[in-house]
């Protein structure tokens, strides 16, 4: 029984660990783009939230960021679940400049699925959408751009991790999704 208790925690804790290290292995990635990011953000015509609306008309948004794509370039990425599980997630690649969609396509990449199923656990405890919660942390941060969210778990509960920018400086804050 103890071993069994033992087992059980071990597995949690590494668990934890495993996602923490897959989060942050993100916002690394995601701050090595940065200089060229806010570079190119002047050319962005569609706020975040506009992309996730419209991206999510194919499904529910998990996750959105404006990036610079070392084959794509500039970009506003949505990923979109189209059904139940993270093998069902789409990146849809929303025109920057005039809100159409330009690509569909399904993850294949084992880093993106992962990502994507850990977007939706946290997003299966959520009760407010993404869009709200960009809406609502740019009410309260006038003159900041969005130019990153995602959903994560916090304490047991969902939030969005949302990053803003303005004056060529990033902001990043926590929204409550329940």
């Amino acid at each position: 029984m103890t071993k069994h208790v033992v087992l059980g925690l071990l597995a949690v804790g590494l668990l934890a660990f495993t996602t923490t290290l897959a989060l942050a292995d993100s916002d690394y990635e995601y701050g090595k783009q940065m200089a060229k990011l806010v570079k190119a953000m002047p050319q962005a015509k569609v706020t975040l939230d506009q992309g996730i609306k419209t991206a999510a008309a194919g499904g529910k948004a998990i996750s959105a960021q404006y990036e610079v794509d070392e084959d794509a370039g500039f970009q506003l990425s949505v990923f979109v679940s189209k059904g139940g599980g993270a093998a069902d997630v789409h990146e849809v690649i929303v025109n920057y400049t005039t809100g159409a969609i330009k690509s569909d396509d399904k993850l294949t990449d084992p880093d993106d699925v992962t990502d994507a199923g850990h977007q939706l656990a946290a997003l299966a405890k959520a009760k407010t959408s993404l869009e709200q919660a960009v809406e609502a942390v740019l009410k309260a941060n006038p003159g900041y751009t969005a130019i990153r969210v995602y959903p994560k778990l916090s304490g047991g509960s969902a939030v969005a991790a949302i990053t803003l920018l303005k004056d060529g400086k990033t902001k990043k804050l926590t929204q409550k999704l329940d």
